[in-house]
């Protein structure tokens, strides 16, 4: 059986469809993958107590299902993993700390201490993707989440926080060699 890919975009966010999505959710589906790709209720502030519950009930993530989480949304994806089974998880360019930024402060996704042994025990593969220049997030922050996750580390040159690209290959590289080999 074939895993279905949810995408949770990142916070600041109108509409799920930005830069590189829409053409990811296009070729995961002429992959033949089942995708759920939808704007997340309370996008601009992309608070923890609108998104998570919206991932358990509305999506019904779960363990055949894989989230590709972008900035926010695999801030999301590693809180959900805490307390839900999923086949696995693509964090793109995710953080663990508010980066001492007020809205994310207010996201309540940095209140309580992060359970890293559950986010591994509840999914059998992750991989965090970064820009080797990501003007938001600190490097300290991605190889922090790393070496706490045990995840597949793919670091893109140039990559920043991946919103000028209109194309993902590496992303869709990365699912092709993980996710459809039989």
């Amino acid at each position: 059986m074939k895993p279905r890919f949810v995408f949770v975009h990142g916070n600041q966010t109108t509409h799920w469809s930005f830069a590189w999505a829409a053409w990811l959710k296009e070729e995961l589906e002429a992959l033949g993958f089942e995708t759920f790709f939808e704007t997340m209720p309370d996008s601009v502030m992309a608070r923890s107590e609108y998104w998570l519950p919206f991932l358990k009930e509305q999506v019904g993530a779960g363990e055949q299902d894989v989230i590709i989480g972008w900035s926010s949304g695999a801030v999301a994806a590693m809180r959900y993993a805490e307390n839900n089974r999923l086949l696995g998880s693509i964090l793109v360019s995710p953080c663990y700390t508010d980066l001492g930024d007020e809205d994310e402060k207010q996201s309540g996704y940095y209140e309580t201490p992060w359970q890293w042994g559950k986010i591994k025990a509840n999914q059998a593969k992750i991989a965090l993707i970064s820009g080797d220049d990501d003007p938001y997030i600190p490097q300290a922050e991605f190889e922090y989440i790393v070496e706490r996750l045990e995840a597949i580390s793919i670091k893109i040159l140039g990559g920043k926080h991946f919103l000028e690209r209109e194309r993902f290959p590496e992303l869709l590289d990365y699912i092709k060699q993980t996710y459809t080999a039989s």
